[in-house]
């Protein structure tokens, strides 16, 4: 199991060394294993601190929480239920988040802009979501796949403003997406919790509808998103295309390429 220090694990948590402390002063968040002077974090306060994070947001109150969480786990067994909290608040993806400087951004995606045009650019692209200061002079880049696509777009011709117009386009049409998913196993299975006092099955049962989602979505969406992108290029670029293969296929003095003129009939020998 990895350890963290705590400043990393507030990094990874989405939060701040002030705000964990403060968890711990609650209650919340249980005591680190002291190694020396040092306080090591393991993946169960990491997945605690993202619950946190994401009932804080919802507007739960700390009472709230530490009431839901004292009843959670009064006489029932902890390792289920921060089985549960890691399979709600670990990323779905496996891609290793990366780095990059203002330079190396600028390098890829600042052609053709000025200086004041490509602060905005980017200003833009962190609120998105897409990259990350780090505190350092650099960022952080949660997706580098979703960077790549971009850099390759801006590479093709297509405009950085009309990259970052599409990328927040997709974002929400993906929220949707996500948000069907949940709402119908919200309706089917996030129900067998509503007991005040859940058994150890059940939040084990509920962790694996959880966990077999993740392969699932992507199953789903791969397929579909495939068929559309088929049809959508093939209306887009079918009259071009009939256009070009006219134009190639003939020449504006009305001669056919050699390639494709019919044969000579053979001349008969004496």
């Amino acid at each position: 199991m990895a350890e963290y220090r705590i400043d990393e694990l507030a990094r990874l948590g989405g939060s701040t060394v002030r705000n964990v402390r403060a968890y711990q002063d609650r209650g919340l968040l249980p005591p680190p294993r002291i190694e020396g002077r040092v306080g090591l974090y393991d993946d169960a306060h990491l997945a605690r601190l993202r619950l946190l994070g994401q009932l804080l947001r919802r507007g739960y109150t700390f009472a709230i929480i530490k009431d839901l969480l004292t009843a959670w786990e009064t006489g029932k067994d902890l390792g289920e239920v921060l089985g549960l909290e890691k399979v709600l608040t670990d990323p779905w993806s496996d891609e290793i988040p990366g780095t990059a400087t203002y330079d190396e951004l600028a390098g890829v995606f600042g052609s053709g802009l000025d200086e004041d045009e490509f602060a905005r650019m980017l200003d833009r692209t962190v609120r998105l979501g897409l990259i990350e200061p780090d505190g350092a002079g650099g960022y952080r880049v949660p997706s580098p796949r979703l960077l790549h696509v971009g850099a390759e777009l801006v590479a093709a011709g297509v405009p950085l403003g009309s990259v970052l117009d599409i990328a927040a386009r997709i974002r929400d049409d993906c929220d949707v997406i996500a948000g069907r998913f949940v709402d119908l196993v919200e309706e089917h299975v996030f129900g067998r919790l509503e007991d005040p006092s859940p058994d150890a099955a059940k939040v084990t049962e509920v962790a694996g509808v959880v966990r077999r989602m993740r392969p699932l979505v992507t199953m789903v969406v791969e397929p579909f998103i495939a068929r559309a992108m088929e049809a959508r290029v093939q209306e887009a670029l079918g009259d071009r295309f009939e256009m070009i293969r006219d134009h190639l296929g003939g020449r504006p003095d009305g001669t056919v390429p050699h390639a494709e003129r019919e044969p000579e009939p053979a001349r008969s020998q004496k």
